[in-house]
């Protein structure tokens, strides 16, 4: 199958603008006569279905939380990029288009990207329609701030809660067409499937969390909306809520998934400390903007925050402001990364070893604490909260954790699957990364995903099948659906095994971080799929999840999406064992500069990875979507 990105001709600065001007459009009364299905009502599915409601269409979104406000779009901290070059800094569309795309390491569609940059100016005047409390200056207008792999300050913020911020809008919006009966939304309600008939999708497949009560939703088209998969690692910045289950039964279906072993490492996080953790805490990159990453020059084990404020400067090792003076500590979160955990292999880690220090000393005399506090005091709180520490009086610890998923299903320029009718917005699809997000980058592509892309181009798909275009609930297909869901929930409960979910869960975690985390071998990547085939077998003869189907069964919950994580796990590896590049978030160890930096091999690897399942314990068919560059210029990464 070839795959056709239907990127539009023309120059770049005018495909949108042309694209929306040749689609299709529906008639407004036509509109009532259709139904949309939405799954997932964070910042792209909140967004989404808040803009077909208001557009007339009828809308069911469904959501696994108790409220869309639970999404965890509202875990983002530090910002939302957008070109508005209100600092008067320099800053561009194509600058934006150009940082995004060079951070990404060259790996994502430049029409996807320079999109993404031009409706970023259109996200911050919808927001501020919306009253969303954006930090601003002395003076009234909205503050910037800076994050990684910029040189320009484009970042808006609410203090270190932005995400929570943008969503309580976004679900301002939803509620107002859910009271307008244009939005019916089922909350505590989990997808299990999504049905294809005649090579469309035509609904999906649902359980209630609640009553465990299997149900069929059909409509003319299906919106993905479902974040990423960083939880495949166990240990994440996600909620533990936040799985892949979605995504990984329409790739069942047909739905080709791409990149699937580009996932970003973020630099930031607090360091584990246990077996007894289930998740980790991402402190925000924003903070990178007055904070210093340092270690000791020389080995000091077990170097605690309280002692280090007394180590002398002539001691102290800012190795990414000596590595790379142009950017210094904000460079991008994969460069961060990779450095933090290289000086930590040399033995020069703090604390448990496995972590590095964020020291806001020097802000805190140049601005005094009162200003910090109003920039970062909730994440400061946070901080010291889960710690114990105080880091007015001491530096961070730090420690890389992964935190989001470039990969996703492949799309095509309409944010549409290789299976007509369904579509996969925001973090659940590939488009527009590479393979390593810029920061403050995951809103500005939800947003404009919900808002400001799919009420034109589902609109042109609508108007392309017409309104009398849609399958019942009673068509074969559908019982057939259910049948298979309640096969499989009835298997999970009856195996009765010596393991539980976590356990099996836990193993998958360590085996991905430990061979497809921050550096990858090929020697390395070959053994993690041995092991987690072995799991995968051990997991349908030895897993023990208790309760029944028909009540609230969080074991239940945890079990289908672990059977999901353990075979995305697999494709994983196989995505990384081909490319064997590196490039972003994927480093692998046999292809690096003399400086150990990533080396990519674009005469090889400059194509989008989209994988076709072939059937279950079937090897995976890879197809390729080359990359053109023809607006920038392929160069190895600097930012020296």
């Amino acid at each position: 199958m070839k795959l056709d990105s239907k990127i539009p001709e023309g120059p770049l600065a005018e495909k949108w603008t042309r694209h929306k001007f040749n689609l299709k459009l529906v008639n407004p009364a036509n509109k009532r006569k259709y139904d949309v299905i939405v799954v997932g009502t964070g910042l792209a599915g909140a967004s989404a279905a808040a803009s077909l409601g208001e557009l007339g269409y009828n809308v069911k979104a469904f959501c696994f939380q108790d409220s869309p406000r639970r999404a965890h779009s509202i875990a983002a901290q530090g910002g939302i990029n957008a070109a508005k070059n209100y600092q008067n800094d320099g800053d561009s569309v194509f600058r934006l288009f150009y940082d995004t795309i060079k951070g990404g390491d060259y790996r994502s569609r430049e029409g996807n990207v320079y999109r993404l940059a031009e409706t970023s100016v259109n996200i911050i005047d919808q927001c501020v329609a919306q009253g969303v409390p954006f930090a601003r200056e002395y003076g009234g207008l909205l503050a910037n701030r800076s994050f990684g792999g910029a040189q320009v300050s484009r970042t808006f913020y609410a203090r270190g809660q932005t995400g929570q911020q943008l969503l309580l809008g976004a679900y301002g919006a939803l509620n107002r067409q859910i009271a307008n009966g244009k939005v019916k939304m089922y909350t505590r309600t989990e997808m299990l499937d999504v049905v294809v008939i005649d090579g469309k999708a035509r609904g999906i497949i649902t359980r209630d969390l609640t009553t465990g009560k299997i149900e069929a939703h059909s409509a003319h088209v299906v919106l993905l909306c479902t974040g990423g998969y960083s939880n495949v690692f166990y240990l994440s910045t996600s909620a533990k809520g936040s799985n892949a289950t979605a995504i990984w039964r329409a790739h069942k279906k047909g739905a080709f998934f791409g990149n699937p072993c580009f996932t970003q490492i973020h630099p930031t996080c607090i360091p584990v400390t246990g077996t007894h953790q289930s998740k980790l805490t991402l402190m925000s990159e924003s903070l990178r903007n007055d904070g210093r990453v340092w270690v000791p020059k020389k080995a000091m084990p077990g170097l605690k925050s309280k002692d280090a404020i007394n180590l002398p400067e002539t001691e102290r090792d800012y190795f990414l402001e000596r590595k790379y003076p142009s950017f210094g500590n904000l460079v991008p979160r994969d460069v961060a990364s990779r450095n933090a955990k290289q000086v930590c292999d040399e033995g020069r880690g703090v604390g448990s070893g496995l972590a590095v220090f964020l020291d806001f000393t020097d802000a805190i005399k140049r601005d005094g604490e009162s200003v910090i506090r109003a920039k970062y005091g909730n994440l400061f709180d946070m901080y010291q909260q889960i710690t114990g520490e105080n880091p007015y009086k001491g530096p961070m610890m730090i420690y890389p954790a992964v935190h989001y998923t470039m990969g996703g299903l492949w799309v095509d320029y309409n944010l549409m699957t290789s299976v007509p009718g369904l579509f996969a917005l925001g973090e659940c699809n590939f488009s527009d990364h590479g393979a390593n997000r810029l920061g403050a980058s995951a809103l500005m592509q939800g947003l404009a995903d919900g808002y400001f892309v799919i009420p034109f181009t589902v609109g042109d798909y609508l108007a392309n099948i017409g309104w009398n275009d849609k399958i019942g609930t009673d068509h074969p297909a559908f019982k057939e659906a259910i049948d298979g869901v309640n096969e499989r929930v009835n298997k999970l409960l009856t195996i009765k095994g010596n393991k539980t979910v976590d356990e099996f869960h836990r193993q998958l975690g360590l085996t991905m971080w430990d061979y497809c985390g921050m550096s990858r071998t090929e020697e390395g990547l070959k053994k993690a799929k041995k092991i987690i085939q072995d799991l995968q077998a051990e997991f349908w003869t030895n897993v023990n999840v208790l309760g029944s189907s028909n009540e609230l069964n969080q074991e239940l919950e945890k079990a289908g999406r672990v059977a999901d994580f353990l075979e995305l796990g697999e494709l994983m590896i196989d995505d990384a064992l081909n490319r064997s590049e590196s490039c972003g978030g994927h480093f692998r160890e046999e292809s690096q500069t003399p400086e150990g930096e990533a080396l990519r091999k674009d005469d090889d690897f400059a194509y989008v990875a989209a994988w076709e399942y072939q059937g279950d314990g079937q090897p995976e068919v890879l197809h390729k979507e080359e990359l053109k560059f023809e607006n920038v210029k392929l160069t190895q990464r600097s930012y020296k």
